[in-house]
């Protein structure tokens, strides 16, 4: 992809994460700060409010894409809100609980949750469920990817990938060993060339909910990477972008 379709495509999915709005529903008002100002960071729009009272009177004045909701909370719990939603045909919800046993998960997720995370959580981590929940729900792969051929094969500066066996071939033919870790990762990249991609993009792209929810976790895992690729010139393949993260160089073939 060529620069200025790179810079298209990323203010292509900029606005639509400024056009996607996220309602949290926390009777703590430091948690809902804390989520919101990082949500917002990260491009979406958010409101708050402290109880489902609260919650009706918002989705009664504007339309949400999202709505993170806690299970304890005064007046009205989060389960009972999640069942009026359901029979409204409301937005998606992800639930936060402080309990966290697996009957309470079991329950949400029975009620139409389409998400359960226990609280604390690592605001990471809600990042990429939200971005998982909102694109399963557009019923979509990530924006802009690559899709291999039926026979799986992509290839790219004389390297073969085939998504299907989950094999990798070097120039010269041979298998190239690779961790779950690193396919996963290596295949976010390949179906998502010349395009620069942040470590939060990363995470959700190459490994969704599975992820360690780490910065460094990524940073680690490209500088592995980056070694089994080194003997035909790995470093020229994933390059490194100041402030921002990473981005495969090499053009694609599908």
């Amino acid at each position: 992809m060529f620069g200025w379709q790179s810079m298209a495509m990323s203010a292509i999915l900029h606005r639509m994460d400024l056009e996607t709005r996220i309602l949290i529903v926390d009777d703590d008002p430091g948690i809902r700060t804390l989520m919101s100002s990082f949500l917002d960071k990260h491009g979406y729009r958010t409101h708050t409010a402290g109880d489902p009272v609260e919650m009706r009177e918002c989705l009664a004045r504007e339309r949400y894409d999202l709505i993170v909701l806690d299970v304890m909370m005064p007046r009205e719990d989060g389960l009972s809100a999640l069942r009026a939603l359901q029979r409204e045909d409301g937005p998606p919800v992800i639930m936060l609980s402080a309990v966290g046993t697996d009957v309470d998960r079991i329950v949400g997720l029975e009620l139409g949750a389409e998400d359960y995370l226990a609280k604390p959580c690592n605001p990471r981590e809600l990042l990429a469920r939200i971005r998982t929940v909102l694109r399963r729900r557009r019923g979509q792969p990530a924006a802009g990817a690559l899709q291999a051929r039926a026979d799986g094969d992509l290839r790219f500066a004389g390297w073969r990938m085939n998504v299907n066996v989950r094999t990798l071939n070097n120039p010269g033919g041979d298998i190239v060993l690779l961790s779950d870790g690193e396919f996963r990762l290596l295949r976010a990249f390949v179906e998502h060339p010349r395009r620069v991609l942040t470590r939060d993009q990363l995470l959700d792209f190459a490994r969704g909910e599975e992820s360690e929810h780490y910065d460094r976790a990524i940073d680690v895992q490209v500088s592995r990477l980056r070694r089994k690729l080194g003997g035909q010139g790995g470093q020229d393949l994933i390059r490194t972008v100041r402030n921002e993260g990473y981005m495969f160089a090499p053009f694609v073939e599908q």
